[in-house]
């Protein structure tokens, strides 16, 4: 199998014969290819629509959630069922162009994710000005310099997306946990086009959880292996700013003046118990990570044992 396209979707039953007719207008010039289709729950008529493409192309594939589980579950799921040594993805709702799919395909000649970037996205002002910041921001904290994080469209070696681990919302940053993981990121500008049929599922709740996933990925991309350095550094500062505090009034009462009663002898106290319990809960995450990799090294010698014992 060359190709795998993933569909992850919710609610798209109108646009679903349309991609389905257009992706078999394009993929056969490429290669041998898989669609999976993965249904996140949908509520209208999708799965009806899946079934009768399953039963009238054998190259369909379909799995289906009993409830919405959201789309990095469905991505999950198609990246365990795909058997291509490249695999594409992309939404359902027409506004990415199979057409594009040969170009990103090509780039993986020279990395090993290629991100497609919606240029001109044809969304409205609402969607575009939060993904601007969402992607600004990721952009500069995890040193992956792609425009569009989570566009759908993108195109994979067989060998990342069987690494990759997605739940939550993960899905927006998928760029971000392949560049740490030690594989290559690429880019290509994509045509996108104004959702013809639904609704978008984007909003402000959605923006806001944009920003705690973000928070969530830069600490297992980043401090997962040392949880101290991520909350020792806010503690620390917590700390010295209450001990600093501590120290001026004492000095004051020292003088004669009385703090007991001051605001500023609450504020000092709640910032150095503060500091310490971010202390705190970094040296737990540490003795966490150390009992974790003790037993991963225990497991790997008793390998090792079993290999040269079996070996006698």
């Amino acid at each position: 199998m060359d190709i795998s396209v993933v569909i992850p979707l919710y609610n798209e039953e109108e646009s679903l014969p349309e991609l389905h007719r257009r992706l078999g207008e394009v993929l056969p010039g490429i290669g041998s290819y898989e669609i999976i289709f993965v249904d996140d729950g949908s509520t209208d008529g999708s799965l009806k629509v899946l079934e009768r493409l399953f039963a009238e192309d054998p190259r369909v594939r379909v799995h289906s959630f009993r409830r919405n589980c959201g789309k990095s579950a469905a991505l999950a799921a198609g990246f365990e069922k795909a058997e291509g040594e490249y695999v594409v993805t992309m939404d359902a709702d027409l506004q990415d162009d199979p057409a594009e799919i040969p170009s990103l395909i090509a780039k993986l000649d020279e990395c090993d994710l290629v991100s497609g970037w919606k240029f001109p996205r044809r969304d409205p002002l609402s969607k575009r000005i939060p993904s601007k910041v969402i992607n600004w921001l990721t952009a500069k904290l995890t040193g992956v310099n792609i425009h569009d994080m989570n566009c759908g469209l993108k195109a994979y070696k067989n060998e990342v997306v069987k690494g990759l681990s997605l739940y939550g919302e993960q899905h927006r940053f998928i760029p971000a946990l392949v560049h740490a993981s030690g594989f290559k990121v690429g880019e290509v500008k994509v045509h996108h086009h104004p959702r013809k049929f639904g609704h978008t599922k984007f909003g402000a709740k959605r923006f806001m959880e944009g920003i705690f996933d973000l928070l969530t990925v830069l600490f297992i991309t980043r401090y997962i292996k040392k949880p101290l350095h991520f909350f020792g550094i806010p503690g620390l500062v917590l700390l010295l700013a209450g001990g600093c505090t501590l120290a001026y009034l004492a000095i004051g009462w020292l003088m004669g003046r009385w703090i007991g009663g001051r605001p500023l002898f609450t504020l000092a106290v709640l910032l150095v118990i503060l500091g310490i319990q971010f202390i705190s809960t970094g040296l737990l995450g540490e003795m966490l990570t150390s009992l974790s990799y003790t037993k991963h090294e225990d497991g790997v010698e008793r390998e090792l044992s079993w290999q040269k014992t079996d070996k006698k």
